[in-house]
């Protein structure tokens, strides 16, 4: 189910990772500065009366998508786009567009097809991991498994397929988790991420360029990873979190 890939030459340098005691005291400081930050936040009276400066933040609650009204005085034109570059997996898209005062502007965005995600929890409360090599990185990363989209292909199609051919496990269950953006400043992949519970060996097939060892490790480890800053990847970030979410959501409160 894993194969290994063997390694040439020197290893890069790589910078040594924090300790988890100054990691530990990193994150005590940062809920300090929270706790000040949110006490000199607070109002007390009528928020209604609260006008928005230009230039200044405004307190307000939370507005996503098209629903406020600034927003379309922040939009681009794009007067021209060309492909400046075309690769195996994206292409590399050189923009010309209009500011929202007027002034022209070169974007140069990644065009992805997007991909998805999984998190693949066995009945023993593990969560599947797979190790591989990441060549851009130089060195091998723990992540939960994804794939690319196949042109036209349903991301839930796609979730099974990915889940199998990486960790030789089918899932009974399927379950949309969120999506996200993966780098908004310049690239348009969305990664999709999905739940698969019902977990049986059915046998991998991973691509021919990729080699893969699987693990299956309990969620509580790997959430302890991520708040320590030894996982990196933003989309296992992600998914550990929402594991431990969500089981906590789940778990009614203790009385007493």
């Amino acid at each position: 189910m894993s194969k290994k890939i063997e390694q040439e030459g020197e290893a890069p340098d790589i910078p040594s990772m924090p300790s988890k005691d100054d990691l530990a005291q990193a994150r005590t400081e940062a809920l300090d500065s929270l706790g000040d930050a949110a006490g000199a936040y607070t109002f007390d009276g009528d928020r209604s009366e609260h006008t928005h400066v230009s230039g200044m933040p405004q307190e307000r609650s939370l507005v996503l998508g098209e629903d406020d009204p600034r927003d379309k005085a922040l939009e681009e034109a794009i007067d021209s786009e060309e492909v400046a570059w075309t690769g195996r997996i994206f292409n590399v898209d050189r923009l010309e567009v209009t500011l929202p005062d007027g002034r022209h502007a070169l974007r140069d965005v990644v065009r992805h097809p997007g991909a998805v995600a999984i998190v693949a929890l066995t009945q023993g409360g593990r969560i599947c991991l797979v190790r591989q090599y990441r060549t851009a990185l130089g060195r091998v990363t723990v992540e939960i498994p994804a794939g690319k989209l196949a042109p036209g292909e349903d991301p839930l199609d796609c979730a099974h397929r990915e889940l199998q051919e990486e960790t030789g496990f089918a899932a009974g269950k399927m379950a949309y988790l969120t999506t996200i953006a993966t780098s908004a400043g310049f690239a348009d992949e969305l990664i999709h991420i999905y739940m698969a519970t019902e977990l049986t060996l059915a046998g991998s097939d991973p691509d021919a360029d990729e080699f893969i060892n699987v693990d299956l490790v309990d969620v509580g480890e790997l959430v302890d990873a991520v708040l320590d800053g030894r996982i990196e990847d933003a989309k296992t970030v992600i998914g550990a979190l929402l594991c431990d979410v969500i089981s906590h959501r789940l778990t009614p409160p203790q009385e007493g």
